[in-house]
């Protein structure tokens, strides 16, 4: 088990909108106080998803960030993070640690769709917030059912929606061979592709393979997908399975066009062990600033970004959408807290997430803001397509708005 702790004041200004704290009488639940709030996550820093790690490390390098910076209305935070090895089973013990022993306030940022399913209806039922899951699963964007539970990722479906578009518009005669991780993440996927191509899914679609995160290596599938004559390839996966499948479609001699899940984007963790060379020209999708492209060089927001990486987390791949990643979804934990006010009740926590307006994140994309409602909890819902060119991913079209309903 490995922990990490931030503990110390938190100050930030922020230019958003945001809801207006109540000024009434100071409201704690367990885990929070007139000095300290408690905020508990799982990480995968060891297992099959371990390049995601990293994102808790930036995290807790941003509180240490803000905490540094004199607090908020006087308050620490106290940022716990237990390694779960994207193991279901670890990830339930972690976090009924968490709740149980650490008696934290809420949950931030548990990373992974099967971790998150599998602590989803404990956390309901203890009616502790499942705050910004790391995860685009649809179950997690049911206020219905899990009123406790609100996830930061774009929804698979809604971003398998633009793949389908992007297909019919400019590859209508495809044969689509997918390979998918076999859980919730994966099956999203390949249902918002499904739903998307309409009719011609049936037709379109050749082959499908699966994979356990408990497999070694995906070489028996991709063998499988190439064999069916697929020229389009749809890879659903993370990042050590997507390196693992762009490497071996390279060895094949197979050439499709390769569509790859924004999960599995990050350079340095998918594409670099994947053979730049044998990724290039792949397409995905991305919401926000790529440090890498030279466009962002005078970016304000960028500029932040990279003195705060090199400040306060300089053993850290700056130019990985997994570091990005960390800071904005830490900047964005900063921002609910802050409309609490003085009300930290697991309740009000919330209603802050569900009543976000119109915040711009450092590393959003030109045009894109959070905007949260009572109705709609899609944090991020917003995309504009990308191609890896062999050095970095370099955007294309016009920021693109799913229109579809997911279920």
């Amino acid at each position: 088990m490995t922990l990490f702790r931030s503990t110390a004041a938190i100050a930030l200004a922020l230019s958003a909108t945001f809801a207006t704290p109540s000024l009434a009488q100071k409201k704690y639940d367990t885990g929070a106080s007139d000095t300290e709030i408690k905020v508990g996550q799982t990480i995968p820093l060891s297992g099959p998803a371990s390049a995601y790690g990293s994102i808790g490390k930036v995290q807790a390098a941003y509180i240490r960030m803000i905490n540094e910076q004199g607090g908020i209305n006087g308050r620490k935070i106290n940022l716990i993070q237990y390694d779960d090895a994207y193991s279901p089973p670890k990830t339930v013990e972690q976090v009924r640690k968490l709740v149980e022993g650490d008696e934290i306030l809420t949950t931030f940022q548990i990373i992974g769709t099967p971790p998150n399913a599998s602590v989803q209806k404990y956390l309901n039922e203890k009616k502790v917030p499942q705050l910004l899951a790391s995860t685009g699963a649809t179950r997690f964007t049911d206020p219905k059912n899990f009123p406790w539970t609100i996830a930061f990722n774009p929804n698979y479906q809604s971003e398998a929606h633009i793949y389908a578009k992007f297909i019919l518009a400019n590859h209508p005669n495809a044969k689509i061979g997918i390979l998918y991780q076999n859980d919730d993440l994966g099956k999203d996927y390949v249902k918002g592709l499904k739903d998307g191509l309409g009719a011609k899914a049936s037709s379109m679609i050749v082959a499908e393979a699966s994979y356990e995160l408990s497999d070694p290596t995906v070489d028996s599938q991709m063998v499988t997908l190439k064999a069916s004559g697929a020229d389009l390839f749809y890879n659903i996966t993370t990042p050590k399975f997507g390196a693992q499948a762009i490497k071996k479609a390279a060895e094949l001699g197979w050439k499709p066009v390769q569509i790859l899940d924004i999960n599995a984007t990050p350079v340095s963790q998918t594409l670099v062990p994947a053979g730049v060379e044998n990724a290039k020209g792949i397409i995905s999708v991305n919401y926000g600033k790529d440090p890498l492209d030279p466009q962002w060089a005078d970016d304000e927001g960028m500029k932040r970004y990279k003195a705060f990486m090199t400040k306060y987390a300089p053993a850290e791949d700056a130019n990985s959408g997994i570091a990005t990643y960390g800071y904005s979804t830490a900047a964005l934990l900063v921002q609910i807290i802050r409309q609490c006010g003085d009300n930290l009740t697991r309740a009000n926590i919330m209603t802050q997430a569900t009543n976000i307006k119109g915040y711009v994140a450092d590393l959003a994309l030109p045009g894109m803001t959070i905007s949260t409602t009572p109705d709609d909890w899609r944090i991020n819902k917003q995309f504009q397509m990308m191609r890896f060119d062999g050095q970095r991913w370099v955007l294309f079209g016009p920021i693109l708005t799913d229109e579809y309903t997911t279920n």
